[in-house]
């Protein structure tokens, strides 16, 4: 028997041989666009990142519903915020640095407490933004806005969850946060995949451990279940929606293994290991080991030397598996 992707999903299959790679970033702008097109109430506003952001394809389309705002991240939830309150869909880009990072307490009292419908954008997140250095590498940013009441937190795997996402954020209603990375990344689902905020899916079945992952860990949570199969049967969960957290899936799953590794491309205190953690800790405690970044600053670099060397690859989420199912022993 051979190792696969759970065929329920519609995966990419191609992702275990010979990966097709798509820029993550271009997912939320083809998303964006199409939003605007179906949609007259969904505004774009941007702080001087547009083409970076890919909102730059929203932005030639709709130009009179696009707002280039200038470095004044601030001010751009502010805006957001009273676009909301007149019925637009406001989507506000930067970099995830810079939003939610210079603008959470805008973040925080105009649109958490005040529930307005602002889907706020947080592009180049993650160590893998590379040269642009610590300065420009967003990893705070699920644990700074998962503590905010009233909001969804999303971390789409690949371009074509990320354009899903994007979309379904144009249909809720209430605040949202979506990250996602500046790179190419493995294109690991279709147009097929199913979605759905608030919703992790099982992308391989397996016994032993769960590897709960989001964003670009998944296809390293992929890699990871492929080498150490059929030795060490591994169960890989993709969890975009980070809150709120799919912990009735993620519980059923750890009943099943009896232990669970998290990976993702964010700081593991308070992103999603610790959401995972709290969801296990106060429904099943099993064995569980965190991989992600470490309480630490990055540095400048390529993307993937810097992966490799904070703990972020396939190998590192292999070693996190040997050392949880010990624990489970």
């Amino acid at each position: 028997m051979s190792f696969k992707l759970n065929p329920k999903m519609f995966l990419n299959q191609k992702v275990l041989e010979k990966p097709e790679m798509e820029l993550h970033r271009l997912g939320f702008g083809e998303g964006l666009l199409e939003a605007g097109k179906k949609n007259e109430a969904v505004v774009g506003l941007c702080c001087d990142l547009t083409g970076s952001t890919k909102m730059d394809l929203f932005a030639k389309e709709f130009p009179e519903r696009f707002i280039e705002v200038g470095i004044a991240e601030q001010n751009m939830i502010g805006i957001a915020a009273g676009l909301a309150l007149e019925g637009k869909i406001p989507f506000a880009s930067s970099y995830a640095v810079f939003n939610p990072g210079r603008s959470w307490d805008q973040i925080r009292v105009s649109v958490c407490y005040s529930k307005t419908n602002v889907k706020i954008i947080g592009a180049h997140a993650g160590i893998s933004v590379g040269k642009d250095g610590a300065t420009h590498q967003g990893l705070e940013d699920i644990a700074s806005i998962r503590a905010l009441p009233s909001i969804t937190i999303l971390a789409p795997a690949d371009y074509d969850e990320n354009k899903k996402a994007t979309l379904a954020s144009a249909k809720f209603i209430g605040p949202i946060y979506l990250r996602f990375g500046r790179e190419v990344v493995p294109k690991i689902t279709t147009s097929q995949t199913p979605f759905a905020i608030g919703k992790a899916k099982i992308f391989v079945e397996g016994e032993d451990v769960t590897v709960v992952a989001c964003g670009p860990l998944v296809f390293e949570a992929i890699k990871a279940a492929q080498a150490l199969y059929p030795k060490i049967k591994v169960e890989v969960i993709n969890s975009p929606t980070i809150k709120p957290l799919d912990c009735d899936t993620i519980v059923k799953s750890a009943k099943k293994t009896g232990a669970v590794v998290t990976a993702e491309e964010a700081q593991i205190i308070g992103g999603l290991g610790g959401a995972v953690a709290e969801c296990l800790s106060e429904n099943y405690p099993v064995p569980i080991h965190r991989v992600g970044i470490k309480d630490t600053f990055g540095e400048t670099g390529g993307p993937d030397n810097l992966m490799k060397k904070y703990g972020l690859k396939s190998d590192n989420i292999i070693t996190a598996v040997k050392e949880v199912i010990l624990m489970k022993k």
